[in-house]
């Protein structure tokens, strides 16, 4: 045994090597983690001098395992698919996932940490709505429940805030449309409620200016989350207007993209690289259906697994912890340029 006094579980855990949750799992209940990692635990406890805290496992006894993951809308394939992959990671973790669908409802928002409280969770992972969140409440739920929030950021709100970074994702397409055509125009909601729209339309006038390109923004008129469907309507009428800047599209995400490529069709407009194509149209998001459009969409990825991994892993080292941790932790993951047919 060593003669290196260890504190705390997370001391424990930077010289075993082993996870702070996998830590968790194994003191709550041994055969709940693999035979390997069972026998180097074993094997840490036996070269440290370390004895976990039982009063501070026995409180972690107390909470369920239930872990609330709450998303803006259940029916887009987005959040559908960042949600199933965080459900995935929370469950290796020995906890159950419990999801709801805010329908783009600020109040219903809040009525979905109201009805999770009464399921005493051991912590909540928040895609919130953004501007149109009814933030009081939320700031309150989350001073009472550890919560975690991705996708779209409430500054200073819950334990931290797991995401993309939009001003890299959106810089690197920007050059790689420039280097390989007109510089794009960016097609995006004049009112949006996403967070993540303004610091992509930030990003858009940062990087065209870097560039030394003019920038023009190309507002769609109309709220909610219906999209495809603004898309698609405002892309007919500035299509038809005949007074587009450039023959270069991005847009703010891809499913305005989508909407705005069916109205390029409707139009006569031809999509793509040829020598028969007109336009070039470009997304954000890689959203599941951009692969499926016609032409296939050139979009941003965001890194699904990378952040719902760091989500899960984020919210579980909290909750599970000996001691509160004071400090909210932001972590930003870089997008890849996903080259397709349309741009």
């Amino acid at each position: 045994m060593t003669t290196k006094k260890i504190k705390n579980m997370e001391e424990f855990a930077a010289v075993s090597g082993i996870s702070r949750p996998t830590l968790s799992k194994f003191f709550n209940d041994p055969v709940s983690v693999r035979a390997s990692t069972k026998a180097r635990i074993e094997a840490a406890l036996e070269r440290y001098d370390f004895k976990p805290n039982l009063y501070a496992m026995n409180q972690n006894r107390r909470l369920t395992k239930n872990i609330g993951i709450i998303v803006p809308h259940l029916a887009d394939p987005f959040f559908a698919k960042i949600a199933r992959t965080i459900e995935d990671h929370i469950q290796v973790m020995g906890y159950r996932p419990v999801l709801l669908g805010s329908q783009g409802r600020p109040e219903l928002e809040v009525q979905n940490l109201e009805n999770l409280r009464s399921l005493k969770p051991a912590g909540i992972l928040f895609a919130p709505l953004g501007r149109a969140s009814n933030r009081g409440p939320i700031e309150a739920f989350c001073k009472e429940v550890p919560t975690l929030l991705f996708d779209a950021n409430l500054e200073g709100v819950g334990e931290g805030f797991i995401g993309s970074n939009n001003d890299q994702s959106v810089g690197l397409i920007v050059d790689y449309l420039c280097r390989t055509g007109e510089p794009p125009a960016f097609f995006e909601m004049k009112s949006p409620s996403n967070p993540n729209a303004y610091k992509r339309r930030a990003a858009y006038l940062k990087a065209m200016g870097q560039l030394g390109h003019q920038p023009h923004l190309i507002q769609a008129i109309g709220d909610g989350w219906e999209f495809e469907e603004i898309g698609f309507r405002e892309g007919m009428r500035v299509v038809a207007d005949k007074t587009l800047p450039t023959d270069t599209i991005l847009c703010s995400n891809d499913r305005l993209a989508i909407g705005f490529l069916s109205a390029a069709f409707e139009s006569g407009r031809r999509i793509g690289l040829g020598p028969d194509c007109s336009m070039r149209v470009a997304g954000h998001d890689d959203h599941p259906f951009s692969r499926f459009t016609c032409p296939t969409l050139t979009t941003i990825s965001q890194d699904y697994e990378a952040i719902a991994k760091k989500s899960a892993e984020t919210l579980l080292t909290r909750v599970e912890a000996e001691s509160p941790v004071d400090s909210r932790e932001e972590v930003l993951f870089d997008g890849r340029l996903v080259m397709r047919h349309s741009a």
